[in-house]
């Protein structure tokens, strides 16, 4: 017998998730607010090639920023939403493609820390 899965999303929380993981305290997100998308993403991508000595060879970073993009608009909209449909509006998709999306991307477990699913106080 299947359980009947609720529309709500469970008020996810990035943000949450990355400070239960140490990854970040309130500190890196108020220097974080100051800095505009573009620079975050391009100084992630410096920090990222440093690992390969400035060199990012054989990877096809214009094409995969689409679904680089994709993917972090995806986990935006679902911790910033009350709902799935909510989510899938605010995307502009239907709500069946935000269930793909959620299943083949594993968006439900992206959002689990151990046993616990980290989520705001709403």
């Amino acid at each position: 017998m299947h359980k009947k899965q609720s529309k709500h999303s469970k008020n996810y929380s990035i943000s949450k998730k990355l400070k239960t993981e140490n990854k970040i305290n309130e500190d890196f997100e108020v220097m974080l607010d100051n800095i505009s998308l573009e620079d975050i993403i391009a100084l992630k991508l410096e920090l990222s090639a440093k690992l390969f000595k400035g060199k990012l060879y054989g990877f096809s970073l214009y094409k995969a920023i689409v679904d680089i993009s994709k993917d972090a608009v995806l986990k935006f909209a679902i911790a910033a939403t009350n709902s799935k449909r909510m989510a899938a509006f605010m995307l502009g998709i239907t709500y069946r493609q935000l269930k793909y999306l959620q299943k083949k991307k594993e968006l439900e477990n992206y959002f689990n820390y151990g046993d616990e699913t980290v989520s705001t106080e709403r």
